[in-house]
């Protein structure tokens, strides 16, 4: 054994005799390291499970872990936190190490969830109807009214189903005597069960072999339970399968990636704001050509934000005119748009008096002391005690967030206490918990750090099943009080052992298998004018960068060879194949210009930006506009998309590293990356509009560049040795240079160098590099999206590529070639605009009043 083995597994020993002895609650800071991992007084079977695998990896073994958990986490592209230009989304954090719930602590715990779940739905459903607890006294009035989620514009509004909360979620910790504690509930829009899916598929990687030889719960057949909850809040008359959405913000959402991970596990898509539309009274969906009616939208986007309407008149996140949809009945919002009531801390004092009021039950999760500033004597407590206890406004939004009292200045607290006094209903307080802590890895060893558990339920039937274990949050150093993504807080895996004596899993096998009936005309969700937008200039962006990574490698080779030999027909070449990279880029808008003179005096320089360099419109730029464009439509592409596009961002940062890039090297790596997206696209999507308009930017972005590439390089002439040269250097960026020189041996084609090569790249259909194939590999994929104009400039595209005279052309001075390739370049910018006017069309802003005579129809 290791000498990192014996010293963490002598830090475990200690640590479980510290917990054994009568003083167990250690104070915030006392350097433990492992007292998550052993139960007061006798080790869990997960710490006995975790003990092993410490001691066979030892420091050195769980920080390898921790390196190849970051690798894996960006292969995944799990991020955290708005993705926005300038200010990309964080990689997630996640510690290897999982957190281990024996079956009979994760069946008592998940008998108190229940409780909670079924307590949270009661609540809600008097809060939101007949409000007997207010009028009993149970709870104050003005708890209830102050709160923001009270939105009288929804009142009323309920889901069809047994329960009025399809979702609870809650955040729990665990104090140092085992129990569990309600920290918060998160009823709004519950965010967090997509990472959970996600940690488990790195950690069973990263842990293979422990995660191999546990029996644990499993989680996917909870989402299968998540997809029958949300079709069982269908509104009246949907008797067939209810077509769900998940409303997202987008892609600048912090979340964004848990959502689409979620749309992926549940089989529904996301829907921005621009992707749906009242018509009728009625929400539809807009795709490729029609409308589509949609039953339940599963909301990521906050109540008060969803209708601009009724609610925050500047909200662009949501659809005008979703409450009053939702109060006709004609689509379900989950969760509730009042949920978040629930979410409000000012509820937690009162929580033994509505457990015994509405489930005639003592509490089996108990909460932390906790007072309301609205009650005087409690307020008169909280203001005596200000600078000891954790301070939370009523409602989390508007950049409220608790504060932590002990960390406050005098003048700090003073201006505290004037705003309670001011606004006592706003304001609650809470005794601070001393949590349990789990064992993180760092590059010391292992380090304690607060624990906190986020759960999942959702409700099926008359019950409501939870996603076992959840997800686990460590602070991110050992003195910190805060848990929270904001802070810096690292995640766990949650793992329930699965024993052969555990209590059976409520995951009901008969209502995974459910019929349902399905109409005969039933079709796959189509695709959005977003979507599509997305993957076209995916495939767009993509095809660029290999032209530029082509274009580098071959310039590159000849600078090596011939820069220092001035006048000879190597040396044109090179000049020549420079002048079509700064043809390549003088295309884009904002690129800065290539000075020609220092551009021939010292090319590599600009080699290694054009690779490396985001602001040059090279290489690296399109790379990045190709990942953003991938993330904003993640949830419909291969999964291994996010790998791929990784390791294109590895190569770069590597390349960035060096003192000289290695061009060659960095080009052909990039060209890997480049062809393995090609070939997830050629070999991995159905051929439906996914795979058409992604596979029409690649076309369209090829196919533009052709003519430009020839116009630059084929058209001046020059000597017959310099023009072979070009020739040959033209057709290695075109992939194109084996199949010409096997026909040139084999007397196959025109004998003139530069007529065979435009021959193989403008009107060889069998070339996957040529014009030709190009246009009829575009029509391929546009038959998935017909339109009539379209169709007709491609096809009238096509005959005049097909009716070149390409010899005749090529004599002479060449002018006429140089007015054609012109020709082609213009009419193919012309196709590519008639797409984007035909396919990509956003929605207008969508006027309140417009929104109010679409749904001001008969109920």
């Amino acid at each position: 054994m290791t000498a990192e083995a014996l010293e963490t597994g002598a830090l475990i020993e200690q640590y479980a005799a510290r917990l054994s002895s009568p003083d167990r609650a250690l104070p915030l800071g006392t350097p433990r390291g492992a007292d998550e991992l052993l139960a007061p007084g006798r080790p869990r079977d997960g710490a006995r499970l975790l003990e092993d695998t410490v001691n066979r990896l030892g420091t050195i073994g769980l920080q390898a872990r921790c390196r190849m958990v970051e690798r894996l986490v960006a292969d995944d592209g799990i991020t955290y936190g708005g993705d926005h230009p300038g200010r990309p989304a964080r990689p997630w954090l996640l510690d290897p190490l999982p957190v281990v719930l024996d079956a009979d602590e994760w069946a008592r715990l998940e008998r108190g969830l229940d409780q909670r779940a079924r307590l949270l739905d009661a609540v809600f459903a008097d809060l939101n109807g007949p409000r007997t607890l207010v009028a009993s006294g149970v709870l104050p009035g003005g708890l209830v009214a102050a709160h923001p989620g009270f939105l009288p514009q929804a009142e009323g509004i309920t889901l069809p189903g047994r329960r009025a909360l399809p979702m609870t979620s809650t955040d729990l910790a665990r104090t140092p005597d085992g129990s569990w504690t309600v920290l918060a509930d998160r009823t709004q829009a519950p965010s967090g069960a997509g990472y959970a899916m996600a940690n488990r598929r790195i950690t069973a990687r990263a842990l293979e072999r422990l995660h191999r030889r546990t029996p644990l719960r499993r989680l996917r057949g909870w989402f299968s339970l998540f997809a029958e909850a949300l079709q069982q809040t269908a509104p009246p008359g949907v008797d067939d399968l209810a077509r769900v959405v998940l409303l997202t913000p987008g892609p600048g959402s912090e979340t964004a990636f848990d959502q689409a991970l979620l749309s992926t596990l549940l089989g529904h898509p996301l829907a921005q704001s621009d992707d749906l539309v009242m018509r009728g009274g009625r929400l539809w969906r807009r795709t490729m050509g029609r409308l589509e009616a949609v039953d339940v939208v599963l909301r990521r986007v906050d109540a008060d934000w969803t209708d601009s309407l009724d609610l925050l008149g500047q909200s662009r996140l949501g659809v005008p005119g979703l409450v009053a949809a939702a109060r006709r009945g004609t689509v379900s919002v989950v969760n509730p748009l009042r949920a978040s009531l629930l979410e409000n801390p000012g509820l937690l004092p009162f929580q033994d008096a509505l457990a015994k009021a509405l489930l005639g039950e003592e509490l089996q999760l108990r909460v932390p002391e906790t007072w309301w500033c609205g009650e005087p004597h409690q307020r008169a407590y909280v203001l005596g005690r200000l600078g000891g206890l954790v301070i939370k406004p009523i409602h989390r939004g508007a950049g409220e967030s608790h504060l932590l009292g002990w960390q406050q200045t005098r003048a700090q607290l003073d201006e505290l206490r004037d705003r309670i006094r001011a606004e006592p209903w706003a304001w609650t307080a809470q005794e601070p918990l001393v949590k349990s802590t789990a064992p993180v890895v760092t590059r010391l060893g292992l380090e304690p750090r607060g624990l906190m558990l986020r759960t999942f339920g959702v409700a099926v039937d008359d019950g409501y099943h939870f996603l076992p274990g959840g997800l686990a949050r460590v602070a991110p150093s050992v003195d910190s009080f805060n848990v929270t993504n904001t802070a810096g807080a690292a995640a766990k895996d949650v793992w329930v052992l699965d024993t052969e004596d555990a209590a059976p899993s409520r995951i009901d096998l008969d209502t995974l298998t459910r019929a349902r009936v399905l109409p005969a005309d039933a079709q796959m969700p189509g695709l959005t004018p977003r979507a599509a937008d997305n993957l076209y200039w995916l495939g767009r962006y993509t095809e660029r960068a290999e032209l530029g990574a082509r274009l580098a490698m071959v310039a590159d080779n000849l600078v090596e060879d011939h820069h220092r030999r001035p006048g000879t027909p190597g040396h044109t070449a090179m000049q020549v194949a420079l002048h079509a990279l700064t043809a390549h880029l003088s295309t884009r808008a904002g690129v800065p210009a290539v000075d020609a003179d220092a551009l021939l005096a010292e090319p590599l320089p600009f080699l290694e930006a054009l690779l490396i360099d985001d602001t040059r419109g090279g290489v690296a730029s399109n790379v990045t506009r190709a990942r953003t464009a991938a993330q904003h439509a993640r949830e419909i592409l291969s999964m291994d998309t996010p790998s791929v596009l990784s390791r294109l961002d590895r190569v770069l940062e590597e390349a960035r590293a060096e003192e000289s890039v290695p061009v060659q090297l960095v080009a052909s790596r990039i060209l890997d990356s480049l062809l393995a997206l090609a070939g997830l696209s050629n070999e991995s999507l159905v051929r439906d509009e996914v795979w058409a308009f992604l596979q029409a930017g690649r076309r369209i972005e090829r196919a533009q560049s052709i003519p430009r590439l020839l116009r630059t390089t084929l058209t001046p002439r020059r000597a017959p040795v310099v023009e072979a040269q070009v020739v040959e250097s033209v057709l290695r960026v075109a992939d194109s240079l084996i199949t010409y020189r096997r026909r040139m041996s084999a007397g196959v084609g025109h004998p003139h160098p530069v007529v065979a090569a435009l021959t193989l790249l403008v009107d060889e259909p069998a070339n996957p590099r040529s014009l030709a194939f190009q246009l009829d590999s575009l029509r391929e994929a546009l038959a998935h999206a017909p339109h009539v104009r379209i169709d007709e400039k491609l096809t009238e595209l096509r005959r005049r590529v097909r009716q070149a005279d390409l010899a005749a052309l090529a004599a002479g001075d060449r002018e006429e070639l140089v007015a054609e390739l012109r020709a082609w370049e213009d009419a193919l910018r012309g196709l590519s605009d008639e797409i984007e006017a035909v396919h990509f069309v956003a929605q207008a802003p969508q006027s309140s009043f417009v929104v109010a005579e679409l749904t001001g129809g008969g109920a």
